[in-house]
């Protein structure tokens, strides 16, 4: 069951990501800069402080919430806002070797991830 909230979460988050990166591109100013990822993954982000506070701190839902909004929607909207919620838990925590190693390593190896797949596909494919 839960494997089918989160697939079903997930198939409208990512219409909802495509749909308001596309809006938020389009009304922005057109200098260059991904207006579009930034609101969506900021937006996420603030959707996932709401539902983690509604479902932890309010225990307004039940089990099946998080499967299916947390994971599943917001999963399939941006991944940026588990990594962001990892961090603040791993702070919150105290474990703040934890959270500064989880933000230099996603941003350095995820920028170093780009390059590397670009670099493969460019030498595989000449």
């Amino acid at each position: 069951m839960r494997i089918l909230l989160v697939g079903l979460g997930g198939f409208a988050g990512s219409i909802l990501r495509y749909w308001l990166s596309g809006f938020a591109q389009r009304i922005a100013p057109s200098n260059g800069f991904p207006w579009g990822t930034l609101v969506v993954n900021l937006t996420g982000c603030l959707m996932m402080g709401v539902l983690l506070g509604l479902i932890q701190d309010r225990r307004l839902f039940g089990p099946y919430a998080y499967p299916l909004l947390g994971v599943g929607l917001l999963g399939g909207f941006t991944t940026f806002s588990a990594f962001s919620n990892e961090t603040v838990t791993a702070f919150r925590g105290g474990l703040t070797g934890i959270a500064v190693t989880n933000i230099l390593a996603s941003v350095v190896f995820g920028l170093i991830a780009i390059v590397a797949g670009r670099a493969i596909v460019n030498l595989l494919w000449k």
